[in-house]
């Protein structure tokens, strides 16, 4: 009772393809996978950011000095 069997599978599989079409998921699934990439090149953005400061930093430091 409770786990599900094939054809469970097989009735919601097919009113989630009722309910959002053949060609909506694919397009659902990209935007999520376009999702994930901005997010996770935000957050590598957000570590590379101080790192890029600290060079530029000492860079510029050498400049005056020099």
């Amino acid at each position: 009772m409770g786990t599900f069997s094939i054809w469970h599978w097989v009735i919601v599989l097919v009113v989630v393809l009722l309910l959002f079409g053949r060609g909506k998921i694919p397009e659902l699934m990209g935007d999520v996978a376009k999702g994930i990439k901005n997010f996770k090149k935000g957050m590598g953005d957000e570590e590379a950011a101080p790192e890029t400061k600290t060079v530029e930093s000492k860079a510029e430091e050498a400049k005056d000095r020099g």
